[in-house]
C-alpha cells in the first residue's frame, strides 16, 4: 500500500511540474517583442518596438495590437494619437493629439518628471505637462496649452511638446504619474 501512495505522489508530482513547465513556456512565448530584455528594465528598447503596429481600419480608435500589456499610456507616431490603457487591457481614454517636431523613438519608456504649469520648448504657456524621455537634448512629454489651442508646431523650432486638448491633458494628467509606463509605437 505504501508503494502504491508513493507512486501516486510521483505521478502527482511529475504531472504538475509538467504543467507549470508547459505553463512557463506559454507565457514566454506570448510575451510581446516591445516588452521582452530592455536595457531600461522596463521592457522594450526603441530598435525592438519599430514595426508599425497592426491597425483596425473599422475601428481606428480600436487599441492597436502590439502595444504591450499592463497599466500604460501608448503613443503612436503614425495615427498621432494616444490610449490611457488601465487595469485588465481597458483603455480608460482615447484622443488624438498634435505632435512636436522631434519624435521619441518606438520603444517603452516611464514618466520622469511632470509640471502642473510652465513655458513649452516653443514659448506656449502649457499645464499638465508629463515628461518621459528626451531625444539629443529635446524633452519629449505631453502637454496642453494653457488657451486651449492645439495649433501645429513651426517646423524649423525643435520641439518635444506633444499638445493634447485640455480636457485630454486632465485626463493624462490623473493617469499618467511618476513611473508609469509609456510605449510608443509607429
Amino acid at each position: 500500500m505504501a508503494s502504491t501512495s508513493a507512486g501516486i505522489v510521483t505521478g502527482l508530482t511529475a504531472a504538475a511540474l509538467t504543467a507549470v513547465g508547459f505553463l512557463a513556456y506559454q507565457a514566454s512565448a506570448t510575451v510581446p517583442a516591445e516588452l521582452s530584455g530592455s536595457p531600461n528594465g522596463l521592457g522594450g528598447s526603441p530598435a525592438a518596438a519599430a514595426s508599425k503596429a497592426p491597425r483596425d481600419k473599422r475601428h481606428p480608435t480600436a487599441l492597436p495590437g502590439g502595444s504591450g500589456v499592463g497599466e500604460r499610456v501608448v503613443y503612436s507616431l503614425d495615427d498621432d494619437r494616444v490610449w490611457l490603457v488601465g487595469p485588465r487591457n481597458r483603455v480608460q481614454h482615447t484622443f488624438k493629439v498634435m505632435p512636436s517636431t522631434v519624435d521619441p523613438a518606438p520603444g517603452t519608456y516611464a514618466v520622469t518628471s511632470r509640471s502642473g504649469e510652465t513655458t513649452g520648448s516653443d514659448g506656449t504657456q502649457v499645464e499638465h505637462v508629463v515628461r518621459f524621455t528626451s531625444v539629443d537634448g529635446v524633452v519629449i512629454g505631453f502637454s496642453a496649452a494653457t488657451d486651449g489651442s492645439t495649433v501645429p508646431p513651426d517646423p524649423s523650432v525643435r520641439t518635444g511638446g506633444i499638445r493634447e486638448t485640455q480636457e485630454d491633458g486632465d485626463a493624462m494628467w490623473m493617469f499618467a504619474t511618476i513611473g508609469q509606463k509609456v510605449v510608443v509605437i509607429r
